[in-house]
């Protein structure tokens, strides 16, 4: 149990014992009524992409996943961006557009078939019309720019099928960028194409994201670009030394005074650590074991090898206090007005945090922010209002261009 539940608790024993009303009970009440009256808007969840292995009804409650409706509705979801995604392997060919319409496809099918549930948004007023009609929104985020081909018609095009956020790269140097997970470096930052997408996206009013991007890329982005950016779904390099996909504490403070947000990841690999670390130190573990053992290496070793580590060595996952570790640490460094959540819902596999394992779990991380004396003006902040600020900001620089 965690710092913060285990508090929950005691202070639950005293009102048991004092038959009185406590704080822990009035949290918990007034987290659930925050979440439910506020916009929430998480900035990556890969729902698209999940649904593309196997088709599921998410209008309705899933066997699998971390996202369906009534998850959502329980969390106080409103504004999910569905992450566009595109693998790295299909850079440079016709099918990486392709891809990407398809996986635009599957949203407006969601929306297409439970319309009453379900809307395409394409702006902030579409956000805002849908949270008033009791409805969720499903803004596009497009994951690896990759599709756009080396061609800037396909900005226009992908902005008028609804795109508002680009990621520039994944997890290889495109023909836009360096990517973080890349060893190549290929551009040495952004490509000169690159440089000429980031112009072009804040002319027509998408968002430049910059998580998976190269530090130096990174600033390429904070030199060029006309309007802030995001970081869709990074947590904060502090906790998480040398990993570079982080957010270092100069590009947080760097965020903050071009007017930018960070959105935190809440995969427990970018959080602590020893759950960074973990992989690196199974693949060392594997290799003595194949080599003290005389073992060849295959497909059915290493998945009983897996197996048998898991339990000798469980994988650390992450907390809720974690979670607010990474909160208060980018609030610290680039104020309360330049952070938000990309909780990579359906995109980090089985490694979420204790307590925030779907998307019904929003109360807690509110509940959570709470605790730790966020006020609801501060939270309201952090769900939804720093990043529409930054949207609104960049819808009035393309309209005003």
């Amino acid at each position: 149990m965690n710092k913060f539940l285990m508090g929950l608790s005691v202070l639950t024993l005293v009102a048991c014992s004092e038959n009185q009303e406590t704080a822990a009970p009035d949290i918990s009440e007034t987290a659930n009524r925050i979440a439910q009256e506020t916009i929430i808007i998480d900035g990556h969840i890969d729902v698209p992409y999940r649904l593309a292995a196997g088709w599921e009804d998410v209008s309705s409650a899933t066997a699998t996943g971390d996202f369906d409706y009534l998850r959502a509705v329980k969390g106080g979801l409103n504004a999910p961006f569905m992450s566009i995604y595109t693998p790295a392997q299909y850079d440079g060919t016709e099918k990486a557009k392709e891809h990407a319409d398809e996986m635009i496809n599957i949203v407006e099918r969601i929306a297409a078939e439970s319309p009453n549930k379900f809307t395409v948004a394409k702006s902030v007023a579409d956000v805002e019309n849908a949270f008033s009609k009791g409805m969720i929104a499903l803004p596009l985020g497009m994951e690896n720019g990759s599709p756009l081909l080396d061609e800037l018609d396909n900005l226009d095009y992908f902005h008028e099928r609804g795109i508002r956020y680009i990621t520039l790269a994944h997890s290889k140097s495109n023909k836009i960028s360096d990517s973080s997970y890349d060893p190549e470096r290929q551009w040495d930052g952004l490509s000169p194409f690159g440089e000429q997408v980031v112009k072009r996206m804040n002319e027509l009013g998408i968002m430049v994201d910059i998580s998976h991007v190269s530090d130096a890329a990174f600033w390429d982005v904070m030199d060029i670009t006309a309007t802030p950016v995001i970081a869709s779904h990074s947590s904060a390099r502090n906790f998480t030394p040398g990993f570079e996909r982080n957010m270092d504490d100069d590009m947080i403070r760097a965020l903050a005074k071009n007017g930018s947000v960070i959105m935190i990841n809440y995969g427990s690999s970018f959080l602590t650590e020893d759950a960074n670390q973990y992989n690196s130190k199974l693949g060392v573990a594997y290799t003595k074991h194949i080599t003290d053992n005389g073992l060849e290496d295959t497909e059915e070793v290493r998945q009983a090898f897996r197996k048998e580590y898991a339990v000798t060595t469980p994988y650390p996952y992450a907390t809720l206090d974690d979670v607010l570790d990474h909160f208060d640490h980018a609030v610290k460094l680039a104020g309360i007005d330049h952070v938000g959540i990309g909780t990579d819902y359906d995109g980090v596999g089985d490694s979420l945090p204790t307590d925030l394992k779907d998307v019904a779990s929003y109360p807690n991380l509110v509940a959570g922010l709470l605790g730790r004396g966020y006020s609801e003006d501060d939270i309201k902040k952090i769900l939804s209002g720093n990043v529409l600020r930054v949207w609104r900001t960049v819808e009035a620089y393309a309209a005003a261009d």
